[in-house]
């Protein structure tokens, strides 16, 4: 696994030379799996779970995005069919994918941030607090936390700019895994032809999305760091699903 490098990744010259001198490589060399998670919000700056309400990048998130754009670029110059860009529903996702200059992609919803349900717009020791006892996502999860917790209520800014927030009942873990399935199923007869793959969405979604591709454990993407405006990369090699970079 290669990190925080900015070396040429593009499909159709890395690993070319290796398929030429494999007597058992057959058909293309497989394309790439590029994940991208969007710039920063102000809940990514405070630690307040953002699942689902529908928060818009800062100033510095818009910026980060550009630059996300520009490294992606250099890595990837032949760019990506606007047919294999897939991108979150949610205005933070869709702003990073914009912004990076993909402007044309395909909106997916289960590509959506995890639904953090009685924890959505809370620190991990504001729900400790609510809860009554320590809590963590990774190991409690969304349905440990009480119905008492349920509310709707509204988030108002700085800006003066107000946003609806939902504290119900979420997803589990394994909600979200299954439904990364269906993300990889779109994106493997692209990558297997040869060609490369972009999802644009969040943290959680695309650190489980890759457990999934490596054959993991859901509770095993906890290990997968993934800062704002970061990209990773997955691929395959020798039959095998792996990760080529991360968290560029």
């Amino acid at each position: 696994m290669v990190a925080n490098s900015e070396h040429n990744v593009d499909s159709k010259n890395s690993g070319a030379s290796e398929g030429a001198t494999d007597p058992g490589a057959t058909g293309p060399h497989p394309g790439f799996i590029v994940l991208l998670r969007h710039g920063q919000t102000a809940w990514s700056v405070s630690g307040q779970h953002t699942g689902r309400t529908d928060l818009p990048l800062t100033n510095i998130g818009e910026q980060q995005a550009r630059d996300a754009g520009e490294r992606l670029r250099r890595a990837f110059p032949e760019g990506f069919e606007p047919n294999h860009v897939f991108v979150s529903p949610l205005y933070r996702a869709r702003t990073t994918a914009e912004l990076a200059g993909y402007h044309r992609y395909e909106v997916v919803d289960e590509l959506a941030e995890w639904d953090y349900g009685r924890a959505e717009g809370r620190t991990r020791e504001q729900v400790a607090q609510l809860h009554g006892r320590p809590w963590k996502l990774w190991d409690d999860g969304t349905q440990a936390l009480e119905p008492s917790l349920d509310a709707d209520w509204t988030a108002t800014f700085p800006d003066g700019k107000s946003y609806h927030v939902h504290n119900g009942q979420g997803e589990t873990l394994q909600d979200v895994y299954e439904r990364t399935s269906s993300v990889i199923e779109k994106a493997l007869p692209i990558v297997e032809s040869g060609q490369n793959v972009l999802f644009v969405a969040h943290a959680h979604v695309l650190r489980i999305l890759s457990a999934n591709w490596l054959g993991l454990d859901p509770d095993k993407a906890r290990i997968f760091r993934l800062d704002t405006a970061h990209y990773s990369v997955l691929s395959q090699y020798k039959g095998d699903n792996v990760i080529e970079r991360w968290n560029c």
